[in-house]
């Protein structure tokens, strides 16, 4: 293979596919993410649509694995209304997303996916 390739070539070759790759991240992109948040000390997965950088989106992807806290004062509840559900209470989506969005300053927060139910937690 030394022969046929010199390695001048595949180093610039590998330059300039990382100076691509470089270039794309700066566009912006629409994408699902799943945002981990702990309400109330229960921890949830929530599937979001999110837009933003490359840069910021893939930063997230690969280092954010934190749970984000949201205290119960940011956000609206209801009591569920389905049979056998007592004790549950639905998250309002547009709360929750407003909690997140003031979280992620360079990600936008387009929309939420299903948002399990929780318990209430008892107060002290």
């Amino acid at each position: 293979m030394h022969r046929y390739v010199s390695p001048v070539f595949l180093v610039l070759l590998l330059a300039s596919f990382i100076l691509w790759y470089i270039a794309k991240l700066n566009y912006t992109y629409t994408t699902e993410q799943t945002v981990r948040v702990s309400i109330a000390d229960q921890p949830l997965e929530i599937p979001c649509v999110v837009e933003g950088m490359g840069t910021n989106l893939f930063g997230y992807q690969v280092y954010m694995h934190k749970t984000l806290r949201i205290p119960l004062e940011e956000i609206k509840m209801h009591p569920s209304t389905e049979e056998g559900h007592t004790g549950k209470y639905v998250i309002d989506p547009q709360s929750l997303q407003k909690a997140l969005a003031t979280r992620f300053s360079d990600i936008k927060i387009i929309s939420l996916g299903e948002i399990p139910e929780i318990e209430m937690p008892v107060q002290p």
